[in-house]
């Protein structure tokens, strides 16, 4: 029956084998491809995708040529699953096997969870400023605020994959639908001089005055993409014109649609926290006599209206913040010593890995322990 012949392929010892040799490779593979596509890029394509890909130089297709790190998790969870259902039942002299199969499909669920859910960001900040955001590093958002009221803004973000995977964008907050013209994930915007080959890159404000072109995909850990995208605002009217909005302005573009003021500007993506973190003084200590770096370290004032919180902390190297889920790491600082920047972490997953280490080394001390009692009990009998 095709059912049995399920069942005993994915309970199947070879199965096991297959999959950690193919973990093994992947391993090797990914870690040779990060020379080229850098560390972000193989993540992706290597380990947290179902297959990995390849196509031709220029090709606008791919082809799926081996499984990655998905599937290969994936087949070997259902397998260590599949098997204990089939050939183990839990009993004392088993228990130890039980523990580390455990622990296994924990690690590997584990991964699973920190690269579905968790993010890093960072939280820059300049002596005497507070912000209750922090900001990615790799991702942007345009933002659209209505600025109407001086005392609070209404601002609508619409996040880069939407930006990137829509022709059409409409909220129904807003009163104009949103036609992305085109999107660059990496750009350079230049000033458009007279004779220039390229046109305009838009209709409105600063686009009207300058040229955007795109540019290939960094692969460094140390540099990033500079995206840039030019949009059209529509209404039951007509057209508002094309707008120019890039990481490269550095201030809102604003226009009026009735009695309504909005502000247009794409910038990093920004995660919302109920506190906020104020600099109150950041250090950059060295060694006497010396250039060479001691100590940096940022005093910070932790606030949180809705519960009355309010303290101050010293994150410094290997001592971080630990607050509502998020941690906040001393990263760098800025040249003059008067700001600071934190690396953000929320990791849901992250005692995933250290419950797993614990059940698979318990596990197999109490199996050895079972197993030794066991033998010194039936040689005192023999």
């Amino acid at each position: 029956m095709f059912l049995d012949r399920l069942i005993s392929f994915f309970t199947s010892i070879r199965l096991t084998v297959v999959c950690l040799a193919l973990g093994l490779v992947l391993v090797f593979w990914g870690t040779l491809a990060q020379v080229d596509l850098g560390l972000y890029k193989a993540q992706n394509e290597f380990f947290r995708s179902f297959f990995v890909y390849w196509a031709p130089k220029g090709a606008p297709w791919k082809i799926p040529v081996f499984p990655a790190g998905y599937l290969v998790g994936g087949v070997l969870v259902i397998n260590l699953l599949a098997s204990h259902y089939k050939r183990f039942s839990f009993s004392r002299d088993k228990a130890g096997i039980w523990m580390v199969h455990f622990g296994i499909i924990l690690l590997l669920l584990g991964q699973l969870m920190t690269d579905v859910l968790s993010r890093e960001t960072t939280l820059h900040l300049r002596e005497g400023e507070a912000k209750n955001y922090s900001e990615s590093e790799r991702e942007t958002e345009l933002a659209i605020a209505d600025v109407t009221d001086p005392d609070a803004d209404n601002v609508i973000a619409i996040p880069q994959r939407v930006l990137m995977g829509s022709k059409v964008i409409h909220r129904r907050e807003l009163p104009f639908t949103i036609l992305v013209k085109s999107f660059l994930a990496n750009s350079q915007v230049e000033n458009h001089e007279p004779g220039a080959t390229l046109p305009p890159a838009a209709t409105q404000d600063i686009g009207a005055r300058a040229t955007v072109r795109g540019l290939p995909r960094v692969t460094e850990m140390d540099r990033r993409d500079v995206p840039s995208a030019v949009v059209e605002l529509t209404t039951p009217r007509g057209s508002l014109g094309t707008w120019l909005v890039s990481e490269f302005v550095d201030r809102p573009q604003s226009f009026t649609l009735g009695d309504r003021v909005y502000e247009l500007a794409l910038r990093p993506r920004r995660y919302y926290t109920p506190f906020s973190v104020q600099l109150l003084k950041f250090r950059h200590d060295v060694y006497p006599g010396t250039d060479i770096p001691k100590n940096f370290s940022s005093r910070v004032l932790l606030q949180r209206p809705e519960t009355g919180e309010k303290r101050e902390v010293l994150i410094y190297m290997n001592n971080p913040l630990r607050y509502a889920g998020e941690t906040f790491y001393q990263a760098s600082f800025d040249p003059d010593n008067q700001g600071t920047v934190l690396q953000v972490v929320r990791n849901p997953g992250w005692l995933t890995p250290y419950l797993s280490c614990v059940l698979v080394g318990f596990g197999l001390i109490v199996q050895f322990v079972t197993h030794l009692l066991g033998f010194t009990f039936n040689r005192k009998t023999a």
